[in-house]
């Protein structure tokens, strides 16, 4: 049986391992989808079918982890906008069109930069949290 650290959250039940992987897809797919659309301006990743098809597919990884990861630790990283991913999730899954194209540029300019900020800031004061191993 594991503890808390004192003033911590327990992330050891039922798959501290869970949670490192589901942390680690967030962080990577958020990574991912940043740099392929560094530099490129809003029409230029609208227009280019393979750069916009592969940030859906990091995108959709990362709105997935986030709405897998368990709910205590989503409350323990409140400053994410969780609710935000769950919202953006159906979104990003719109045919072609205006809908998703704005999704996919309010992720790629606003959620994504945000997430990943506090992502880091978690994973300095918290690197337990991210952890898949002993």
């Amino acid at each position: 049986m594991s503890h808390p650290e004192p003033g911590g959250l327990d992330l050891s039940g039922p798959s501290p391992w869970a949670t490192g992987a589901l942390l680690g897809l967030i962080e990577q797919s958020a990574q991912g989808a940043l740099l392929l659309c560094e530099g490129l301006s809003r029409d230029e990743l609208l227009g280019s079918r393979l750069t916009r098809a592969e940030v859906l597919r990091q995108l959709l990884t990362l709105a997935d982890s986030a709405a897998r990861l368990d709910l205590a630790v989503q409350a323990a990283m409140p400053e994410l906008d969780w609710a935000g991913w769950a919202a953006l999730a159906p979104r990003l899954r719109a045919p072609s069109g205006p809908d998703l194209e704005e999704a996919l540029w309010f992720a790629i300019e606003s959620l994504v930069p945000a997430t990943l900020l506090w992502l880091r800031l978690y994973r300095q004061q918290q690197p337990r949290w991210f952890r898949m191993g002993l």
